[in-house]
């Protein structure tokens, strides 16, 4: 879920090869106070978390993996949680 940021630089690159010149820097990962947004898929018995499929600072990013989530496991019980408080919850097909 987390990408590291790289630079690309080719060996005729003016401003990498200047001494003192800036570098890029990985992004700082952020602690789970930063990221309030969880998306989570529970066990059969709908008892615990089985797995957290997605955690993010962002509600849009949180919506749109709890969206792919209910497709991508459409019969499991799922939540999208911001901090403590349940937003949304599917609960699979009722049959």
């Amino acid at each position: 879920m987390f990408a590291a940021a790289h630079r690309l630089m080719s060996s005729d690159d003016p401003i990498g090869d200047r001494p003192g010149a800036p570098r890029a820097r990985p992004p700082q990962m952020a602690g789970n106070e930063d990221l309030p947004y969880r998306v989570e898929l529970w066990d059969d018995d709908k008892s615990e978390v089985e797995h957290v499929v997605a955690v993010t600072a962002s509600a849009s990013i949180g919506y749109a993996a709890y969206y792919a989530a209910t497709r991508e496991y459409p019969g499991r019980f799922i939540t999208l949680r911001h901090r403590n408080r349940v937003l949304s919850r599917w609960n699979g097909p009722t049959h």
